[in-house]
């Protein structure tokens, strides 16, 4: 099942080292350790192999791919090795990589980038595109009348130049060109009552938001834990510091409240109450692509006995995340595949506020993903033994 996997922020450190990844794994130069579908309760024949992914995207940089990717190498996030053993490999992916599309209005630059997902999916043969946006962290989106209806939506187009942020201008052209749509960003996307509706209309899936790779993996481990064992929670604060490309988007305000805002959810979501305490995000540029974040969780047991836990999570992010998004990438091409319309909620897993999902529970959601890839892996087999 040949399958494309267009990256929006192509030429970032989370898609470049997916991309880097992911060849590397064709070329069976590295393991899989990190992809969650190598896992033996998620692999199975429904998921689109590591050498039947093709790579494109759209970036406003230019930085050639190989010039990012050594980089990388040169900040320790990347094997050197691998950047040097990959060059034929990764000037093919370089021809694959889009500016990212202008016009006088949003219709125009829905237009360019339908033709450039199309013309991907054709010229290489593709059975389906999968979008994943991995860009940088927009400001919450300004609420529009069109975001409600879809007629009212594509009839803003024409002439309402900020009706859509980007993520869900992304989103929409996804969609319109008959391709799945991932956000991995806490972005607006396809969260929107139009697009959910277009979706179902080009009967497509859709998944999200905000990949979940440090902080929040640990609280939604942790926050389940007090739950079940009846400790109530005080107060819960933690300090983030990031570097890189992220952290210095994270630096503007609007953007910094986006991420916040989703890193928190899960602590309300699971307690059943919001304890005291903040989380804050703090730009370090001398960390590069590594971050650190550091939690402080008060809480009273039995007598009113008061305790307290602390954490270190130190990681480097594009690391933790590329090998989801080829998780995602895989995951959602195997759902499109088998017919499915709409959100993916079975990958709450993922995310940090996933779409639907009834639970933050990484090992509840854990077993929503392992029985989701069983009915994919049994649809599939079940076809081409018909098909046979």
């Amino acid at each position: 099942m040949r399958t494309g996997v267009w990256l929006v922020g192509a030429r970032g450190s989370v898609a470049t080292t997916s991309i880097v990844g992911g060849l590397a794994l064709r070329a069976h130069l590295a393991g899989p350790t990190g992809c969650v579908t190598e896992l033996p309760e998620l692999r199975g024949p429904a998921l689109p192999a590591f050498a039947d992914l093709v790579f494109g995207g759209h970036d406003v940089a230019t930085t050639p791919l190989a010039k990012r990717a050594e980089t990388l190498a040169a900040a320790g996030v990347l094997p050197g090795r691998l950047v040097a053993a990959l060059p034929d490999e990764l000037a093919a992916v370089e021809e694959e990589l889009r500016c990212a599309p202008g016009g006088d209005t949003p219709a125009d630059r829905v237009a360019a980038v339908v033709r450039d997902l199309t013309d991907f999916r054709d010229r290489h043969r593709l059975d389906r595109v999968v979008v994943v946006n991995v860009s940088s962290t927009e400001p919450a989106a300004h609420p529009h009348p069109a975001h409600a209806d879809l007629a009212a939506l594509r009839d803003a187009l024409a002439d309402t130049p900020d009706v859509l942020p980007a993520s869900s201008l992304y989103a929409y052209a996804a969609l319109q060109a008959g391709c799945p749509y991932v956000d991995f960003t806490p972005s607006t996307g396809a969260r929107l009552p139009a697009l959910h509706a277009l979706a179902v209309e080009r009967g497509l899936p859709y998944a999200g938001h905000d990949g979940k790779t440090g902080e929040t993996l640990v609280k939604s481990v942790l926050a389940p834990m007090f739950a079940m064992r009846h400790l109530r929670v005080r107060s819960w604060s933690g300090l983030n510091l990031l570097g890189g490309g992220d952290g210095a988007n994270l630096a503007d305000p609007a953007a910094n409240a986006a991420k916040v805002e989703s890193k928190q959810r899960v602590l309300g979501e699971t307690l059943g109450y919001v304890p005291q305490g903040e989380t804050r995000i703090d730009y370090v540029e001398d960390l590069g692509d590594f971050k650190t974040a550091w939690d402080l969780v008060t809480f009273t047991g039995f007598l009113d006995t008061r305790m307290r836990m602390e954490f270190t999570w130190h990681g480097c992010d594009s690391a933790l995340a590329a090998p989801l998004v080829l998780d995602l990438a895989r995951l959602t091409a195997a759902a499109h595949a088998a017919g499915r319309v709409g959100p993916l909620t079975e990958l709450a897993f993922f995310f940090k506020d996933p779409l639907g999902a009834p639970t933050h529970s990484l090992a509840e959601q854990w077993a929503r993903l392992t029985e989701f890839t069983r009915d994919l892996h049994a649809g599939k087999e079940n076809a081409d033994g018909h098909a046979g």
